[in-house]
């Protein structure tokens, strides 16, 4: 019964893609020909890019719902809503990260850009307010750095306040040039340059030890995910493991030492790698 169950609402399910998609194109070829009409996307795709925009943490609670649907018990449901603050985190730490080396990436290209400037003559106010036009090297503090250039306010302090930005490091030896450059008269051009060389040489050894540690971080997750594969081997087997797991003491007992262990040997794994990162 089940099994065509199943295979009707497949059946509906592609039949209604085939007939949306040819809705669809029936309303391109309107618009096409007639000019009238918009054409938005189908249902599906506006379902599916709804679904994308939602953090990868709320999958939790959807796989502790199958989990409970199928072990007959609603302790999958707890966990998997008590996963999604840490799945949060982890996400929100991941953005932060991109984010960090994006702004790294900035300041590297503002860097450059304002040596090319200075080379071209001009002034080190009106380079700097040039090269920070399309770059993003200054983040939030750009309005407060380019009227300390302009006005000939104090642009090494506030480029050092804007260094206290996530990943934004480089503009601490950006501030030390100009402040060596405008005191004692060097050339401000060639320590660009060579800040710029040391910044890139650090942005490719930190993306280097990331992918050398990225074969150990896949590892201590992929170990992290065995005893679920157990479990779905078990099912295949017809052993029914998520009711002995879900709905008997010994089961339950193995079930939160086995979580425990299992989560602080990921914890440790993770914090291996990335104190490694770090150092």
């Amino acid at each position: 019964m089940s099994v065509g169950v199943v295979a009707v609402v497949c059946a509906g399910a592609a039949a209604w893609m085939v007939a949306d998609g040819r809705c669809a194109g029936a309303r391109r070829a309107r618009l096409l020909l007639t000019g009238v009409g918009a054409v938005g996307p189908p249902p599906w795709e506006r379902v599916v890019g709804r679904v994308r925009r939602l953090g990868s943490e709320w999958w939790a609670p959807v796989a502790g719902l199958v989990i409970a649907v199928l072990g007959a018990s609603v302790l999958p449901v707890l966990a998997g809503a008590a996963g999604v603050p840490l799945l949060r985190r982890v996400r929100r730490a991941a953005e932060d990260r991109r984010a960090r080396e994006r702004r790294g990436d900035a300041v590297v290209a503002l860097c450059a850009a304002l040596a090319g400037e200075v080379r071209a003559g001009r002034q080190p106010g009106e380079a700097l307010s040039r090269a920070a036009r399309n770059s993003a090297g200054l983040g939030e503090t750009r309005a407060v750095v380019l009227a300390a250039a302009r006005f000939g306010g104090d642009v090494p302090g506030a480029l050092a306040d804007a260094a206290r930005q996530p990943g934004a490091d480089g503009l601490l030896g950006l501030a030390a040039c100009w402040r060596v450059a405008v005191d004692r008269g060097a050339g401000l051009a060639a320590g660009l340059d060579r800040l710029e060389g040391a910044l890139r040489a650090e942005r490719d050894q930190r993306a280097d030890l990331h992918a050398q540690l990225a074969g150990a971080r896949s590892t201590a997750v992929m170990l992290a995910g065995l005893p679920v594969l157990g479990l779905l081997l078990g099912t295949a087997l017809g052993a029914d493991p998520l009711h002995v797991v879900l709905h008997s003491a010994a089961g339950l007992g193995c079930l939160f030492v086995g979580a425990v262990l299992e989560g602080a040997g990921l914890w440790w794994a993770l914090r291996i790698v990335r104190g490694a990162e770090v150092t």
